[in-house]
């Protein structure tokens, strides 16, 4: 089969790779599409993925074999794979929290089998149907949905809530438009590109501006019209603090987007203002179905969010290039079979 794959050196290219063999109780998966999602990104501008490496974890795709895994399950079953639930034991576990379980191993990116490639073997017992009325493609975006809810959750969002969303790519899209279909109306975007500032408007933002109109407040007070909550998606370390300085008393900032550079937290503005400040990472203990749910019930704009065409997998390269300049606005699906 055709793979991209991580060859070291901040590059990925098209390879040739065995077929994977489903152990029992696993499934064939073709896939269908893989988002590119900006840990990929991550992984391999920062050069942390190792060589030999296959990445992509935002996947959709159809069953081509069931060996050993259930007669609930047939050959053409549209599935996502949802994540391993925790031990549901320890502490983080008991407070609805399994993507920081104790008891995860730790990732090793040695081995990544990712869908950036035409097959992927998955564990049956993870799989989830995508609901009749969702198209395949649609599904892809289940996975950073599900990383958008629970962002969102974490931070008890609530309707009455004056929200900012730092970076408008495809993280901070799908923050606005989840945030919207739960309620939240006054969205303000903050993003130094025109292209993402427009498509924010379009998925659901009450306003945009650049980060430059973003003022200082002084110290122990809050900028005239100041924010409840603040999700940081950009992974920049001065969004990050500049968006600390946009929340009114009692506020909240959401890290969102990983980055290379470390945030300098100014701690005597959180301590007058008594400022709360929240990482969130992967899923709630309820996994992927809020997010199939929430796509396949017609309040997410999925046409904004998704970019038109699929990149074949040859063009996985170049589209990371594009995206860290900010030349495309929302998701870059990756379409093996293109």
């Amino acid at each position: 089969m055709t793979a991209a794959i991580y060859v070291g050196d901040g590059r990925i290219i098209p390879g040739e790779l065995p077929v994977p063999e489903p152990q029992p109780g696993e499934f064939l998966v073709e896939v269908s599409e893989c988002g590119i999602c900006g840990s990929d990104l991550h992984l391999v501008f920062s050069r942390y993925a190792r060589p030999g490496s296959v990445l992509g974890h935002e996947w959709s795709g159809t069953v081509v074999s069931t060996v050993g895994t259930g007669a609930e399950w047939s050959v053409g079953d549209r599935i996502v794979w949802n994540p391993t639930p925790g031990c549901g034991t320890c502490r983080p576990c008991r407070r609805g929290r399994p993507s920081v379980c104790v008891q995860r191993p730790a990732s090793d990116l040695r081995d990544i089998r990712g869908a950036f490639a035409q097959y992927i073997t998955v564990p049956a017992t993870n799989a989830l149907r995508i609901p009749g009325s969702l198209a395949t493609r649609s599904a892809a975006l289940a996975e950073p949905t599900a990383i958008a809810l629970h962002a969102v959750e974490l931070a008890d969002v609530r309707p009455e809530d004056r929200v900012l969303v730092t970076g408008g790519g495809p993280v901070g899209l799908l923050l606005v438009a989840v945030l919207r279909a739960r309620g939240v109306t006054d969205i303000t975007v903050s993003e130094p590109v025109d292209l993402r500032r427009h498509r924010a408007l379009a998925v659901g933002a009450a306003e945009v501006v650049r980060p430059d109109d973003l003022v200082d407040p002084a110290m122990g007070s809050t900028v005239p019209a100041p924010y409840a909550v603040a999700f940081e998606c950009s992974g920049h370390a001065v969004a990050a603090e500049r968006a600390l300085g946009q929340l009114d008393y009692g506020g909240t900032l959401v890290f969102v987007g990983t980055g290379s550079e470390p945030t300098r937290v100014n701690h005597n503005r959180m301590i007058v203002l008594e400022l709360e400040a929240l990482g969130t990472y992967n899923y709630s203990a309820t996994g992927f179905q809020p997010a199939l749910d929430l796509l396949a019930g017609g309040a997410m704009p999925i046409d904004l969010l998704i970019e038109a065409e699929d990149v074949p997998l040859g063009g996985v390269m170049e589209a990371m290039h594009q995206l860290s300049r900010g030349e495309i606005a929302a998701k870059v699906l990756v379409g093996p079979g293109t």
